[in-house]
């Protein structure tokens, strides 16, 4: 298993729960989400900025 830092860009949601969603549903399609944090907000794009760590299984 590998451990990998990553950065992300989420549409903002008409809710936090729908932001958090969003956030994790996006985060999966790149490994196991072991934590992440919302850094940056860009209200004039309408975008989240995210840092996150994940794991992923060895391919081998």
């Amino acid at each position: 298993m590998t451990t990998h830092f990553i950065t992300a860009e989420i549409d903002l949601q008409e809710s936090p729960q729908q932001l958090q969603q969003a956030i994790e549903a996006e985060l999966e399609k790149r490994g196991e989400p072991l934590r992440w944090a919302v850094t940056n907000v860009d209200e004039d794009a309408q975008k989240a900025h995210i840092e996150a760590v994940v794991t992923k299984a060895e391919n081998g």
